[in-house]
């Protein structure tokens, strides 16, 4: 058998009967809780959300970038094969 005895106003000392051992700390506001309980479902949050237009957007102008690098260096080679001649 295990009790939890406060300390201060946020710590409290997890005490097992049988020996006397301090088992372990407990600091924080929320003390109380099960520690088999179930994980907050958020499938509803998630579910509503639609990235798709913005991964097209992203996508998007990340192709324009690349355009715009492409078109550079094409000109850079442009310009060193001119002043070559």
């Amino acid at each position: 058998m295990q009790t939890l005895q406060k300390l201060g106003r946020k710590t409290s000392v997890v005490i097992d009967n049988a020996t006397g051992k301090i088992l372990g700390v407990v600091a924080g506001t929320a003390l109380a809780g099960s520690a088999s309980a179930a994980p907050v479902d958020l499938t509803t949050l998630t579910g509503a959300v639609d990235f798709t237009t913005v991964i097209t957007a992203i996508l998007a102008v990340a192709a324009i970038m690349v355009g715009v690098y492409v078109a550079w260096k094409a000109a850079k080679m442009v310009i060193a094969a001119v002043k070559g001649l």
